[in-house]
């Protein structure tokens, strides 16, 4: 007999007759466009037929259960309450209207699920959650619940350590070695716009229907052994775990791991035998956890180390180099320098990720990956019968270097408003140009490369390759080929800072870096634009979540602080009022012919000087679109920098 499922708020089915099925299907046909799932409940009606059992379902975490999102649970039932899989033969456009809209509900519903997760300790006190396991016992814990505890030292992982460039080198690697006809799997952090970024596998960010069958499993596994000894993991360790899962279950042939934060304590350490582990450049960050000293946080990366596990690294500061090696000595294990990959012999070498920086992380990337290859037997399928000397790069690795991907590091966008925005089709030389350059370092040393990378970038005059996506893609979506305008003399070329950085960062560190890098290279901001941070530190969003357009005021507090330091520095002295760092001052945006003059001729007397407080990201990319667009003959290249979260709002906004 046909059935009919009903799907009310508490998940109650009901049978009803073929006779009634085939007239409430014929009436759908005409009604359906008047339906609103949330006010009639209604899942589908169709003929189904039984294709196989399976052992797990999906279900909603229980906090959703009563809750006023009825919509969320309502649709999600026709998906995950039924122990069993069953094919739909239905109207293909109500079906995939269907399906799309019920991924889209539930995977929002993953990201709360997720938002649960975020803990609000300060970071130093992260090692302690609650309960009374440590963080790697607890770790061991859950993957045992997840019965990943075997299966987890049957994965052959790349481990990489470091404070700045462990995320391009993770990316170098998964690149190399699926050129090199792997089946691979990537773990990151942070994710700019999906949380999906974080976890890859053949280089491609994880399906949302993957991603959110192995959610709700681990989700249920977990939450159904919650104790008060044993909590709920906290954000990046359930992250964590889910990566290992989904790179168990897709049977990855190489697993490339990047460290959250630290090493010795981080959730990823729970890995005992690595194939071969990796240390990037180190520098001073983090240093309310791992210490404020460079041999304090050497110490807490090489606790990645492990026995008979191979290390490599790159040149480091002595303080650093010397705890390094004194840790491989205690575990007697070799750790070997990567030297940056020769920039004269590989002239004709175009590295995926901008900046000369990246030669250095791509040098460590190429030894990682020659020593995985020996390590699992893999040497003379991959490079024949070439002997193993550091100069040879085989053209699978050359291949990998240059298309790896890496959103948010030395990446090059190019917005056109007029075209994306507007209906009316106007010519391409009509209006001006605008080009965002996103990094978001956040540490000195980082700032030192990134000031480099924007210095290099916009004297070239050209489009060099962004980090995240190829050219082709990147101009379809900000919907044009940029195109030869006026000639140099009629192009009013400005360079504008937009930034913003937690406020555990020093701004006294950090812009000294950047305005003496910069100007040791000919490089000078006309203006700098302070802005608050659109992203929300306690809640997940993904790619489709909505941005509102007006986002209500915040309290500039931090963003004044930053702008009087920033214009302490210009000028050599303290001309900020008190008046002026007051946010209630701030009512208008500039206007737009703030950006024409140059620093050298600003007036400290003046309200908007050579820097400005923006009362919000949206309206900021807003005015700058208005500005270009008011003047034809307006270059502007915006820097955006200070954080990664800041860099993930303006991709958002540039997506939208």
């Amino acid at each position: 007999m046909g059935v009919m499922w009903i799907m009310h708020d508490n998940c109650h089915l009901f049978l009803f007759p073929l006779v009634w099925q085939v007239f409430c299907y014929l009436m759908l046909s005409h009604i359906k466009p008047l339906l609103k799932c949330e006010v009639v409940g209604i899942s589908h009606f169709c003929r189904r037929k039984r294709l196989c059992s399976c052992k797990s379902t999906w279900h909603l975490p229980h906090w959703s259960v009563g809750s006023s999102n009825t919509k969320v649970l309502r649709i999600s039932c026709s998906k995950m309450a039924s122990p069993v899989i069953e094919k739909a033969e239905v109207d293909d456009n109500f079906k995939n209207n269907e399906q799309d809209f019920s991924l889209s509900l539930s995977y929002e519903a993953a990201m709360e699920a997720l938002s649960s997760l975020i803990t609000r300790q300060n970071r130093k006190d992260r090692s302690s959650v609650g309960g009374k396991y440590g963080k790697l016992e607890r770790m061991s814990i859950y993957l045992k619940i997840m019965g990943l505890e075997e299966k987890i030292n049957e994965l052959k992982i790349i481990h990489v350590a470091g404070t700045k460039g462990k995320g391009s080198t993770c990316a170098f690697s998964e690149a190399i070695l699926r050129e090199s006809g792997f089946r691979t799997g990537l773990f990151t952090s942070p994710h700019l716009i999906d949380v999906r970024e974080r976890i890859r596998v053949d280089g491609l960010d994880i399906s949302e229907d993957k991603f959110l069958f192995h959610f709700w499993n681990c989700w249920n596994l977990l939450k159904d052994k919650v104790s008060d000894d044993l909590p709920m993991p906290p954000l990046f360790q359930f992250l964590a775990i889910l990566a290992f899962k989904i790179f168990i279950s897709e049977q990855v042939d190489v697993a490339i791991i990047e460290v959250g934060l630290g090493g010795k304590r981080d959730s990823t350490n729970v890995i005992k035998s690595p194939v071969v582990c990796g240390v990037t450049s180190l520098g001073m960050d983090h240093m309310d956890v791992l210490g404020d000293t460079l041999g304090e946080i050497a110490s807490h990366k090489a606790g990645i180390f492990k026995p008979e596990v191979p290390a490599f690294t790159v040149p480091q500061l002595s303080e650093a180099m010397d705890v390094l090696q004194e840790r491989a000595a205690e575990l007697k294990i070799s750790l070997k320098i990567a030297e940056p990959l020769d920039l004269k012999r590989w002239m004709g070498l175009k590295l995926s990720l901008s900046g000369e920086h990246q030669f250095v992380n791509a040098g460590l990337a190429v030894s990682l990956c020659k020593c995985w290859l020996q390590k699992t037997g893999n040497w003379d399928n991959v490079i024949g019968t070439k002997e193993d000397n550091e100069g040879y790069i085989p053209e699978a690795f050359l291949r990998g270097l240059s298309t790896a991907r890496l959103s948010g590091r030395a990446q090059i966008v190019h917005d056109t408003p007029l075209v994306l925005h507007s209906s009316i089709n106007v010519p391409g030389d009509t209006m001006g140009k605008l080009v965002y350059y996103l990094d978001g370092a956040h540490s000195p040393e980082s700032m030192e490369a990134c000031a480099k990378w924007f210095s290099i970038a916009t004297k070239e005059g050209k489009i060099l390759p962004t980090s995240a996506q190829p050219f082709e893609d990147l101009s379809y979506k900000n919907g044009f080929f940029p195109h030869e305008r006026q000639s140099n003399a009629d192009v009013i070329s400005k360079r504008i800072l937009l930034f913003n950085c937690m406020e555990v960062r020093d701004p006294h560190i950090l812009f000294p870096q950047l305005v003496s890098t910069c100007s040791s290279l000919g490089t000078h901001f006309s203006k700098a634009l302070f802005v608050p941070s659109m992203s929300t530190y306690n809640r997940v969003t993904s790619g489709a979540t909505i941005i509102p357009s007006d986002i209500s005021a915040k309290d500039l507090t931090w963003q004044f602080k930053l702008q009087h330091t920033w214009e302490k520095i210009v000028h050599g002295k303290d001309f900020m009022s008190e008046k002026s760092n007051k946010a209630e001052n701030l009512e208008l945006l500039p206007p737009f012919n703030f950006l024409y003059e140059d620093i050298t001729y600003c007036n400290p007397s003046r309200r908007f000087s050579c820097s400005a407080v923006m009362p919000s990201l949206p309206l900021t990319i807003k005015w700058l679109r208005d500005c270009v667009k008011e003047n034809p003959s307006l270059h502007l290249q915006v820097l955006v920098t200070g954080s990664l979260h800041l860099v993930g709002d303006v991709l958002k906004l540039l997506r939208r």
